[in-house]
């Protein structure tokens, strides 16, 4: 992974290859944000001048290159616009400078060190942007000619293809011995690895990433982290009556998988529990995806990769609460001994549902490991899915949704959501949507009326979680794979949606703020 360092030096005498400061729109053009100082008297102070001259407006996420005054160490100075300049005296949005990072780390892919000259007026602007510089520096590599494992974590160049990510940040303004600011610094540090984590998942194909695979990625990450792990494999699933998990999963050579991971913090209050929706390859099964829908459906494991990063990171940070993470794992495959439509399967908790579409497989894994955990009285669950089109729909490819049966739950998760920098938005969930879900030959049915079918799931989900239990679902469809041109820190691929979202819930309830 990129080295991420703090510094007390001036952007005029560090050594670096690069110095990136931030310009913004205002009212008379492009302007200087702080932190830029000592590079503009490099300039004899028209700096902005020289980036109007380039073509430089400060719009949010442009980069502007050129070469550096004579009075820096650094060779090149890369502006990167921050969008609309804050009024006078004001700061600027965590969010914009993440994204701001973000883009100039992505920019400076081949270069050895970057020293960011970005705002920093507190441990909080560190964090910002050391968080968005190291987000914005992943690449995935892994497949690439001469590329290894290693690479996907911001390592070596796979010779022959392309730039290795950015080596070495340093955030200007930084204190190195400042507690809150070595603090905010390590915790960037572990979030974008985890983040990178749930990425690098979410990236591999489907191939290489099964079931069995997964799994074992979970218990190889618990033995370095000092954390509990239990799978079961299709043997105790069969056994164990969870007819979601087995029925979804009968039609691939590659079994199904049900992980539990958990951190425990002696001193913990509370106790959260995460489950995933971790469908390593989804083909709709029976009810076969259309041509063009199949592509990218080894992302439909993007929950379960979030919630494994997110108990792995409540573990390295070393989080006052107790954290257990839900890995529904299985292949949803056609074969001559997949589910088929109308067929009826028996779920954990003994509930009948009849499949009448088997693409609407997510929610039928779910099932059983919400069931699951609600056996443990968990103060919280909160599920992560890519569960319906219909969300993209309603909410773009950017935000995610938020159900939950309890209202002031779900305002503090999008609360929690939004400052961490992750777009998602409140959804219902109608009462008078569960009648279409009627079966006439068992409990429910896996679908229901077409009109708000995004909602609907989250009224399929709730019948499987314990009574009393405060519980929340993310629908993270639209946001967990980006198939456009990069942006700020979020790359093309697997983003890693909902991972800091799930970590900040940690903290806030390790707080004694559940919401």
């Amino acid at each position: 992974m990129t080295a991420l360092t703090l510094s007390t030096s001036s952007a005029a005498t560090l050594r670096a290859d690069t110095v990136v400061v931030g310009v913004a729109k205002g009212a008379k053009g492009v302007v200087l944000a702080p932190g830029a100082e000592a590079v503009d008297k490099a300039f004899d102070g028209g700096l902005a001048a020289v980036l109007e001259t380039l073509g430089a407006s400060g719009a949010e996420g442009e980069v502007t290159k050129l070469p550096a005054g004579s009075g820096l160490k650094a060779a090149v100075v890369l502006a990167v616009g921050l969008g609309d300049a804050p009024a006078e005296d004001g700061e600027y949005d965590p969010e914009v400078l993440r994204r701001g990072a973000g883009a100039a780390a992505r920019a400076l892919a081949g270069t050895k060190k970057a020293a960011f000259a970005l705002p920093a007026g507190d441990a909080g602007d560190t964090a910002a942007v050391a968080e968005g510089a190291l987000l914005g520096a992943y690449a995935f590599t892994a497949y690439r000619s001469g590329g290894d494992a290693t690479t996907a974590r911001g390592g070596k160049k796979a010779e022959g293809n392309g730039k290795a990510p950015l080596a070495e940040i340093a955030i200007l303004g930084g204190k190195p011995r400042d507690k809150a600011y070595k603090a905010a610094a390590e915790r960037a540090e572990t979030l974008a690895a985890e983040v990178n984590r749930a990425r690098d998942l979410i990236n591999t194909p489907s191939n290489d990433l099964t079931p069995k695979s997964f799994a074992a990625q979970a218990q190889a990450a618990a033995k370095e982290f000092g954390l509990k792990v239990e799978v079961l494999d299709e043997k105790a699933l069969k056994k164990g009556g969870y007819g979601g998990l087995m029925g979804v999963g009968q039609g691939s050579e590659n079994p199904p998988r049900l992980v539990r991971i958990a951190y425990t913090h002696p001193k913990a209050e509370k106790t959260l529990a995460l489950v995933g929706k971790g469908i390593t390859y989804d083909s709709g099964g029976i009810s076969l995806k259309p041509a063009g829908f199949n592509e990218t459906m080894k992302c439909d494991m993007s929950g379960a990769a979030a919630v494994f990063a997110a108990v792995v990171a409540a573990a390295r940070l070393g989080l006052r609460v107790n954290v257990t993470g839900w890995l529904a794992l299985a292949e949803n495959m056609p074969s001559g001994n997949a589910m088929r439509p109308g067929d009826v399967l028996t779920m954990y908790n003994g509930k009948t549902v009849e499949v009448l579409n088997t693409d609407a497989e997510g929610r039928l894994v779910l099932a059983d490991a919400l069931t699951r955990a609600s056996e443990e009285r968990p103060d919280a669950i909160v599920d992560v899915a890519t569960l319906t089109g219909a969300m993209v729909m309603a909410l773009g490819n950017r935000t995610f949704g938020i159900m939950s049966n309890d209202d002031a739950f779900r305002a503090s998760l999008h609360e929690i959501a939004e400052a961490a920098g992750e777009p998602s938005w409140p959804m219902p969930m109608p009462s008078e949507l569960r009648r279409s879900m009627d079966s006439p030959v068992a409990d429910l049915k896996n679908v229901g009326e077409r009109a708000g079918s995004g909602l609907l799931a989250g009224v399929f989900l709730k019948e499987f979680v314990g009574e009393g239990i405060t519980w929340a679902h993310l629908d993270i469809a639209g946001p967990a794979f980006h198939e456009s041109a990069p942006f700020g820190y979020t790359p093309k691929g697997g983003t890693g949606s909902a991972v800091r979202t799930l970590v900040r819930l940690a903290e806030r309830t390790a707080d004694g703020d559940l919401g």
